[in-house]
C-alpha cells in the first residue's frame, strides 16, 4: 500500500503477460468442505464477476485488463469503504451478496464473516506454502493475498526539530511529554484501529488493556473514524499539514516518506507496537458466476498480482518467494515479534472488547 490511498498509488508497470488461468470446476455447494483450485474439467469462463474490496485496493494500470483479455471475463469493482465497513456490509447482505469475490477482509474481522456464512470455501491450486501458512485457524477456504504490520509511527523530523526523544513503546505514550501528540483510528469502524486494540490486549492482558486506554485517553489521545483521516489529516509526517507526530499506521509507511535523495525517511515505525494483519480474498457464497469467481481469486493469488502488491498497496505479498522493492529492507522492515491474538479469541471477544474500548475512550 503507497500511502496515498492507505497505501499509495505507485504505477508499477505490468510485468509480462498473465499466464493462462486454469478453468475451475464449479461443483462445490456453499458451506461444503474447501474446494481446491485444481480443475476437474474445462469450464467456459464468461460473463461478469464483481470484485468487492475495501477502499485501498489498487493494482497497476493494465493488470486487471490483462486478466479480462485472457479469460474473457468482465470485472466490475465495488469499493465498500474501510475493511470494517466492508465486513459489516458482507454480513448484512449474506443472503444477497454484493458481488462474486471479496478482497480485503483481514484476520481481525474475518471470523465474523465466516460465522455469518459469507464465503464459499475455495483454495487456488499450487499456492506457495508461505501463503498457506497465513490462512489461520478457522479461516480455511480463504486465500491470503498480503500481510503487513499495523504499528504506531512517529514523525522523526518533528521530534528532532522539537528536541524531544521519540517514544518507543505503548507505555511511553502515557508520559506527559507526549500529551496531545497521538492520533489513532476507532476500533469499531477501522481495521487498523481494531488491530491496535488487539495489540494492547496482547501486550497488557485482559486486566490491563482497558486501564491502558483510559490513561492514553487522559493523555490527550485523538480518535478518528478511519486510517486515512488519522494519517493524512492529523499526522504531521504525511506532508498534509497535520499537527500530531504520533499516528497509528503500518510498518511500511516510512517507505512512503523517503526523502527526495532516497537515502533516508522522515518517519519511523515503532516495531514493538505491531499487530500483524493478513488480508484475504474469498468467493462469496451465492455467487452467480462461481467459475469466474474462482478464476478471479486465482488471479489475485498469482505471481503477477503478488509482485504488484508492494508498489500499489504497500503491503507485503503473502507469497514470501516474491521479490520485494530494494528499499523495503531499509525503510519498511516487519516486526521480529509482532503481537498476536488467536482468531478464536478475536471471534469470541470482538464485540465485548469494542464495547469496553468505546466506554473507556469515547465514554
Amino acid at each position: 500500500m503507497t500511502i496515498r490511498t492507505r497505501r499509495a498509488v505507485a504505477t508499477a508497470a505490468v510485468v509480462g503477460l498473465l499466464p493462462l488461468l486454469a478453468a475451475c470446476s464449479g461443483d462445490d455447494a456453499p458451506g461444503e468442505a474447501t474446494s481446491s483450485g485444481s480443475p476437474t474439467g474445462e469450464a467456459q469462463l464468461a460473463g461478469t464477476v464483481t470484485l468487492v474490496t475495501h477502499d485501498s485496493f489498487a493494482l497497476s494500470d493494465g493488470l486487471l485488463e490483462s486478466f479480462e483479455q485472457e479469460t474473457g471475463l468482465t470485472v466490475e469493482h465495488v469499493a465498500a469503504g474501510d475493511a470494517g465497513t466492508l465486513v459489516n456490509q458482507l454480513v448484512l447482505t449474506a443472503d444477497s451478496p454484493l458481488g462474486d469475490v471479496v478482497f480485503g477482509v483481514d484476520n481481525t474481522f474475518a471470523s465474523r464473516a465466516v460465522e455469518a456464512g459469507v464465503f464459499e470455501p475455495y483454495t487456488p491450486a499450487d499456492i506457495d506454502p508461505s501463503v498457506t501458512a497465513l490462512v489461520g485457524d478457522g479461516l480455511e477456504g480463504l486465500t491470503p493475498i498480503d500481510e503487513g504490520d499495523v504499528c504506531l509511527n512517529v514523525d522523526t523530523a518533528w521530534f528532532e526539530a522539537e528536541g524531544v526523544e521519540p517514544p518507543a513503546t505503548f507505555e511511553d505514550l502515557l508520559d506527559p511529554a507526549y500529551r496531545d501528540l497521538t492520533v489513532v483510528a476507532n476500533p469499531a469502524t477501522s481495521s487498523p484501529g481494531f488491530a491496535m486494540l488487539l495489540a494492547t490486549v496482547a501486550e497488557f492482558g485482559e486486566d490491563g488493556w482497558v486501564p491502558y486506554w483510559e490513561d492514553l485517553a487522559a493523555n490527550g489521545l485523538k480518535v478518528t473514524e478511519g486510517w486515512s483521516d488519522a494519517y493524512y489529516v492529523d499526522f504531521s509526517g504525511a506532508g498534509e499539514g497535520g499537527a500530531r507526530p504520533i499516528v497509528l499506521s503500518y510498518a511500511t509507511s516510512p517507505a512512503f516518506t523517503v526523502t527526495e535523495e532516497g537515502d533516508a525517511t522522515t518517519t519511523a515505525a515503532l516495531l514493538d507496537t505491531c499487530f500483524r494483519q493478513v488480508e484475504y480474498a474469498g468467493v462469496l457464497a451465492g455467487t452467480d458466476n462461481p467459475d469466474g469467481a474462482k478464476a478471479l481469486v486465482d488471479f489475485l493469488a498469482s505471481a503477477e498480482v503478488q509482485s504488484d502488491v508492494p508498489a500499489n498497496m504497500y503491503m507485503y505479498p503473502a507469497d514470501a518467494t516474491v521479490e520485494l522493492p530494494a528499499e523495503w529492507e531499509q525503510f519498511a522492515p516487519q516486526s521480529a515479534e509482532p503481537l498476536e491474538i488467536a482468531p478464536a479469541d478475536v471471534a469470541a471477544h470482538r464485540d465485548e472488547w469494542i464495547q469496553q474500548w468505546t466506554t473507556a475512550v469515547i465514554g
